[in-house]
């Protein structure tokens, strides 16, 4: 499909500001004040000002059409409006799920080098896992599927559950970003930077990346994981407010 045949897809802006106001219930994104509705038709309203205003900066950023896939932080936003307020228990399992083969369990046994670096990055975030949530995971060497402790697992899953619909919803997106529910929960709590997460969950591929180089559709990849780690720190920030 041409680029011309894809913007003739896309809706033309049809407003001239969006902005953020309080209304009853949240936080509404307003577009020369009236609130655009979901895919579900619901309300585009939100729990804080500062996510509020996030959402309506991608809005505000739209300029002769509205381009949905430069809107992350509106599509996490539907997705919690519209899915996750109706199957918290699924997205919890799936955190879970994510949980149950942590990325930051499985380790090189080769070369020294990368161990170390691994057992170091990685360790110390396992164990600020166990320390602020009572987590316990099994690291293991290689990529042979290694089961979890139930009680860590379960542990997992009730923590998912004490979150708000939109924490959840940014918790399940963050999980699948980096193959790791524990960098998940550590940009939530503001321990990581979403792109501190980004790298430690690319840290094999870095290491490769400085002993051989980075080629071009590699580095590519990583810039756009980057914009999305970048707003899932924003978003969890923002409900931090």
């Amino acid at each position: 499909m041409s680029d011309k045949a894809e913007l003739l897809l896309k809706p033309k802006r049809f407003y001239k500001a969006a902005a953020a106001a309080p209304v009853d219930g949240g936080v509404a994104v307003q577009l020369d004040s009236r609130t655009p509705k979901s895919p579900a038709r619901k309300p585009l309203i939100l729990p804080t000002m500062a996510l509020a205003d996030l959402v309506a900066a991608e809005w505000d950023a739209q300029v002769e059409f509205i381009d949905n896939s430069l809107m992350p932080a509106t599509r996490l936003a539907f997705t919690a409006i519209d899915r996750v307020s109706e199957t918290r228990a699924e997205v919890a399992k799936e955190i879970t799920a994510y949980a149950a083969s942590d990325q930051l369990c499985y380790r090189a046994d080769s070369p020294k080098a990368l161990v170390e670096r691994q057992e170091r990055e990685w360790g110390a975030i396992l164990d600020w896992a166990k320390a602020e949530h009572g987590l316990a995971f099994t690291p293991v060497a290689g990529i042979i599927h290694q089961p979890q402790p139930p009680a860590t697992l379960a542990a997992v899953e009730a923590l998912a559950l004490t979150l708000d619909d939109f924490t959840l919803t940014g918790a399940a997106f963050a999980a699948g970003l980096f193959g790791s529910t524990v960098l998940a929960l550590a940009v939530r709590a503001g321990r990581l930077t979403g792109q501190r997460a980004l790298d430690l969950s690319r840290l094999d591929e870095i290491y490769q990346a400085e002993q051989w180089g980075e080629d071009a559709e590699a580095k590519a990849r990583a810039e756009a994981l980057a914009v999305e780690a970048a707003m899932i720190e924003r978003w969890f920030a923002a409900l931090r407010r």
